[in-house]
Parts: C-alpha cells; sequence; structure tokens
C-alpha cells in the first residue's frame, strides 16, 4: 500500500510538470519577469510533491532519478521555443562551419569534419554511460537531438525528441557544456545554424550527424 502511493504521488509530479511545461511554453514567447516567477513555481511544486514523497518513504532510485531529470530539463531557457530560428541556416548549407577548438587553419571541408568529430567526441566523453547500465537496454536506441550555434558562437535551441526522460536530461546537460565556437560563416557574415544528429545509445554512445529537410518543431 505504501509503495502504491509512493507512485500515485510520483505520477502527480509527472502530471503537473507536463502541465506546467504547456503553460510556460506559451508564456515563454514574451519575455517577461512573470515567465521567471512561473518557473520558480514549477521548481516549488516538484519540491513539493518529493518532499510528499520522502514523508511516505525513502524514494527508489528510479524516483529520485525521475525528479532529478525533471529539474534538470526544466532549469534553462534554452529550448527552440524560446529561440527565433527563422534566420538560422541549416549546417550543411553554410559556406564555413562553426570552428571547433583545435579545428582551426583547414580547408572548409576539412573545417566541416574536425566540427563533427569534434562534437561527436565531446558528447561521448561527457555522456553519463552509467545512465546507460541502468536502463538495461536489450537492444540499442536511437533519438534526434537539435541544437543552435548563435552568431556569436554560443549553443541554443537545444531539443531532444522521443527519449527515455534520463537519457533527454542528460543529452540536454552535455549539449549545455558544449564550449563557444567560433560561428558560422555565410557570404562573409557570422550567421546562426541549426545542427541535427543522432544519438544512438546501448551499450555505447555512437553520434552521426544527419541533414534535416526542414526544421524541427516546437511540439
Amino acid at each position: 500500500m505504501l509503495n502504491f502511493k509512493r507512485r500515485l504521488q510520483l505520477q502527480s509530479l509527472i502530471i503537473v510538470t507536463t502541465l506546467s511545461i504547456s503553460l510556460l511554453s506559451v508564456s515563454c514567447k514574451e519575455r517577461s519577469d512573470s515567465s521567471n516567477n512561473g518557473e520558480s513555481e514549477l521548481i516549488m511544486k516538484i519540491n513539493a510533491v518529493q518532499e510528499q514523497v520522502m514523508a511516505q518513504g525513502n524514494l527508489t532510485k528510479e524516483e529520485e532519478q525521475a525528479i532529478r531529470s525533471i529539474c534538470s530539463i526544466m532549469s534553462q531557457e534554452d529550448g527552440l521555443a524560446n529561440y527565433t530560428t527563422d534566420n538560422s541556416m541549416i549546417l550543411k548549407d553554410v559556406e564555413i562551419t562553426p570552428v571547433y577548438n583545435g579545428c582551426e587553419d583547414l580547408s572548409r571541408e576539412e573545417t566541416r569534419e574536425c566540427f563533427k568529430e569534434k562534437v561527436a567526441e565531446f558528447i561521448k566523453r561527457e555522456f553519463n554511460t552509467n545512465l546507460l547500465k541502468e536502463l538495461n537496454l536489450s537492444e540499442s536506441k536511437k533519438v534526434e537531438a537539435f541544437f543552435i550555434i548563435t552568431e556569436d558562437g554560443n549553443l541554443t535551441g537545444m531539443k531532444v525528441r522521443d527519449a527515455e526522460l534520463t537519457i533527454q536530461a542528460e543529452i540536454l546537460r552535455v549539449l549545455r557544456k558544449m564550449p563557444v565556437m567560433e560561428p558560422a560563416i555565410n557570404n562573409g557574415k557570422s550567421v546562426s545554424v541549426l545542427c541535427s544528429l543522432i544519438v544512438e545509445y546501448g551499450d555505447e554512445i555512437e553520434i552521426n550527424f544527419v541533414y534535416i529537410p526542414e526544421r524541427p518543431n516546437n511540439e
């Protein structure tokens, strides 16, 4: 009975969070102090539900990870819904890709390949592979991830599609740690660029850049 109550409370946490995300995604279109207040209220609700569950008994490891993942996803304002991509080019279309540290003074094609290799290496190096062991997958899975490198070389607009909550949170955490780069160049000007990749996870992590035919939606 005790375990059943905890499961119901954890489910209520996810429901509250999902509804709050929906509300916040609308308000985020207009930057204001009320948006920040809304996010603070969401974190307070998450903490309140966590305290209620803890009062009934210790959280399982899976429940703790779920709560941490939800907090991680909601703690940053860098989703695609919060960044206008109308002026961003797709990676394959820019003349010179962003220049990752260590990829300087190369030809355009070498710079492109070096960029993809360095980003893939960074994600694989920073990813917490202990999460993969905990999932105990019978086979590898793939998930799409997107991010934008702005005209200033910073990353924003992170989005992960259709992944387990822990995997989504971990990919976003790693992308947020990506170092600043020299921005992409097109027609002699710095431009923001939309990058897309496939993260395959199972026994280990594999990263492959893909070229999407259209921009990811914000659903």
